[in-house]
């Protein structure tokens, strides 16, 4: 079953083994969070799949902010 949990991000236990996804498409999250990385832009992003709009790379970039932001992070003394 197809859930939302963000605007653009939907989860499916069926899909991409369960990770987000962009509105029910077989392209995860973290697949665009990766092109992004690795130094693509966002025009090269919408270029390599046609069906995404800027949007969803927006949606992206705000769903991993988002996470970060409930993560409690340890700073380790080297």
């Amino acid at each position: 079953m197809l859930h939302y949990i963000h605007d653009r991000i939907t989860v499916d236990p069926n899909l991409c083994g369960g990770k987000p996804t962009i509105r029910g498409k077989r392209l995860t999250v973290q697949t665009v969070l990766e092109f992004l990385a690795a130094g693509d832009s966002p025009a090269e992003v919408l270029e390599s799949y046609p069906f995404l709009e800027l949007a969803d790379i927006q949606a992206c970039l705000h769903f991993a902010t988002e996470n970060l932001a409930r993560q409690n992070f340890v700073a380790f003394a080297a």
